[in-house]
C-alpha cells in the first residue's frame, strides 16, 4: 500500500461508500502487516469476513499503544509521538512511517473548517507539551504554522507577556489570531490578560496536567469567554494515537473530516453501537492511520449527534474501562 494512493484516494472520499472502500483496503492491510492487530483480531476469532458497514471493523483499545508496538513491520518508521503523561505513567507511542500523511490530514482538516491557514496568526501556548517532547499536538501547530506562514507565528511556555504585547500587535494589524492552548495555560493567561473583542479565536485542547483543579468543559469555556471577549471556545479533538483530528467550533460540538469517522458503543455491551444522541464509548477509525491502526476504541465518553458530529462528555474511570475492555495483550 503506497501513501501516494492515500493521498490522492483517502483525503477525496465524499460518501460511506467510498469511505468503506477505502477502511476495507486498510482493514485488509494492518491485519496481514500489524502484528498487534493481527494478534487481537485472532483474539476475537475474526477474520476477513464481509463488512458491510464501516461499524463492523473490530477496533482495538487504545490502551495497546501504551505496551505495544503498533506499527507496520515492514516499513521503518521516519518518527514517533509520546503521548503526554507523569514519568511515572505508561505513555503510549504512535510510530509514524510518513510525515506527509499526518500534515497533509492536519491542513486538509483545519482548511474544511477554518479556510485557508494563511489568513491566521497561529500562536500555541501549549507548556507543558512543549516541555514533555515528541508531540503529536506540537508538530500538528507547527504544521499549521508553516502553511500559514504568517511572521509572528509561534510558541508559548510561560512568556505571557511576550504572548500578550503579540496579541496586541495583530489586533492592530488587524490579523485574525488563532490562539491553541492547554486548558490551565489558558485560564493562567486570561486569568491576568482580559479583552473586549471577538477577533481571537481560541481553542483549548482540554487537560489540566495536574496544574489545577478539574473543571467540566462549560465551566472552562465560561472563564475563558468573559476573559477574553470571544462569543464561543472552540476545541481540537485529537490524541497522540490519531493522525486525524475533529474541531468544535464552539457548545462542544465536534466535527469530523470525510476520512474519520466516530461511533460510539454501549458501555456495557461493546459489540452493540448506540443510536444518536445516547452516551457511550467513543471508537474511531481514522483512515489516516494507514501504517498503525485506523480502528480505535478510546478511553472518552461521548454522544454521536449525527453523521459527522459528536459531543465529548468525560472519560472511563479505570473501572468502567475494565469492565468493557475485550483484550488483554
Amino acid at each position: 500500500m503506497q501513501s501516494e494512493w492515500l493521498k490522492q484516494d483517502i483525503f477525496r472520499i465524499s460518501d460511506d461508500e467510498s469511505f468503506l472502500s477505502a477502511a476495507t483496503q486498510i482493514y485488509r492491510h494492518q491485519m496481514t502487516h500489524v502484528n498487534a492487530y493481527r494478534k487481537f483480531i485472532e483474539l476475537l476469532q475474526l477474520g476477513e469476513s464481509a463488512i458491510k458497514h464501516y461499524s463492523e471493523f473490530p477496533f482495538l483499545p487504545i490502551t495497546a499503544f501504551r505496551n505495544h508496538m503498533i506499527t507496520d513491520q515492514k516499513i521503518t518508521p521516519e518518527k514517533y509521538f509520546i503521548s503526554s503523561g507523569t514519568t511515572s505513567m505508561s505513555r503510549s507511542r504512535h510510530y509514524i512511517h510518513d510525515t506527509g500523511i499526518y500534515e497533509h490530514s492536519i491542513v486538509s482538516g483545519f482548511e474544511q473548517v477554518f479556510g485557508n491557514p494563511e489568513q491566521y496568526a497561529f500562536l500555541a501556548l501549549l507548556p507543558s507539551y512543549l516541555e514533555q517532547g515528541d508531540s503529536s499536538l506540537v508538530y500538528m501547530m507547527n504544521t499549521l504554522m508553516q502553511a500559514g506562514g504568517h511572521p509572528m507565528n509561534g510558541f508559548y511556555l510561560n512568556n505571557h507577556a511576550e504572548l500578550r504585547n503579540n496579541i496586541e500587535q495583530l489586533k492592530k494589524q488587524e490579523t485574525k489570531i488563532f490562539l491553541v492552548g492547554v486548558t490551565f495555560a489558558l485560564l493562567d493567561f486570561f486569568e491576568n490578560n482580559r479583552y473586549d473583542d471577538s477577533q481571537l479565536i481560541i481553542v483549548e485542547t482540554g487537560g489540566m496536567k495536574g496544574r489545577r483543579k478539574e473543571m467540566i468543559r462549560e465551566e472552562v469555556h465560561e472563564i475563558l469567554i468573559r476573559a477574553s471577549g470571544t462569543e464561543k471556545i472552540h476545541s481540537e479533538y485529537g490524541m497522540t494515537e490519531l493522525l486525524s483530528q475533529a474541531w468544535s467550533t464552539g457548545n462542544g460540538v465536534f466535527q469530523t473530516p470525510p476520512w474519520m469517522k466516530v461511533m460510539i458503543t454501549d458501555m456495557h455491551n461493546p459489540g452493540r453501537m448506540t443510536e444518536n444522541g445516547q452516551t457511550g464509548i467513543i471508537n474511531v477509525i481514522d483512515l489516516a492511520n494507514v501504517h498503525s491502526c485506523s480502528f480505535i476504541t478510546t478511553q472518552d465518553i461521548g454522544r454521536k449527534l449525527s453523521e459527522n458530529t459528536f459531543e465529548v462528555l468525560g472519560r472511563m474511570d479505570s473501572s468502567e474501562w475494565r469492565g468493557c475492555n475485550l483484550m488483554v495483550m
